[in-house]
């Protein structure tokens, strides 16, 4: 069955398809996954969610003729896919990656497009490098008196103090320290300050004082 390529910009619903589908095209699926060595222990790893995807479709042919190999409907006029292409890579545009008959659905931003002739057809010969797009999601406020994510506050000055946070299940110190401080190995000096011995060994609905990054031992 043959694959279909499609590049679509769901927010005026203009979609490109590629006119010849490479002969050959990938898209990984990896984990995050990052080592720490911890004293006495050794090197551990973490899980860090999914890393974003990315690929490049090579040797993308943008016809200057009729060709009977072409996706049904495709265009003889390789300059108005680059100008396309190239639209959307200046404005930035979130589009969807799609392969046909596959479950390959992605949201990208288009990186680049290099393009070439290179055989007097007056075909281009075009790269497309696509990188994965997130949504950047704004963090939700814990509600007020929520034991998850409280502030505690010198009562003659008002200054902050140190946090405390109510380890949930699946909760490790090194992912702790990695969200409050963006630095996971400060979880055996997080550790101390709670006087925890043993910084692996944490349970659901303990709590911990999250001081400031310099009050840390």
């Amino acid at each position: 069955m043959k694959r279909y390529i499609t590049l679509l910009d769901e927010s005026v619903g203009v979609e490109l398809v590629l006119p010849v589908t490479p002969s050959s095209y990938q898209w990984p699926h990896e984990a995050a996954i990052e080592t720490v060595t911890v004293d006495q222990l050794g090197d551990l790893n973490f899980f860090g969610g999914t890393k974003m995807g990315s690929t490049t479709l090579t040797d993308c042919i943008l016809p200057a003729h009729d060709y009977p190999f072409l996706s049904p409907g495709a265009g003889t006029n390789p300059w108005v896919y680059l100008e396309q292409l190239e639209k959307w890579t200046d404005k930035g545009t979130v589009l969807r990656f799609l392969v046909s008959d596959t479950p390959v659905n992605a949201a990208v931003l288009l990186e680049g497009v290099t393009y070439r002739e290179q055989d007097g057809t007056n075909d281009l010969y075009a790269d497309i490098t696509l990188r994965q797009y997130r949504r950047p999601d704004t963090p939700a406020l814990p509600a007020q008196g929520s034991a998850s994510a409280a502030t505690t506050r010198d009562s003659a000055t008002g200054a902050s103090t140190a946090r405390v946070t109510t380890v949930q299940s699946g909760d490790t110190l090194w992912a702790i320290a990695r969200k409050f401080y963006g630095d996971g190995t400060l979880a055996t000096a997080l550790a101390s300050y709670n006087q925890i011995q043993n910084a692996n060994l944490i349970y659901p609905g303990q709590v911990l004082q999250i001081p400031p990054r310099g009050e840390l031992p």
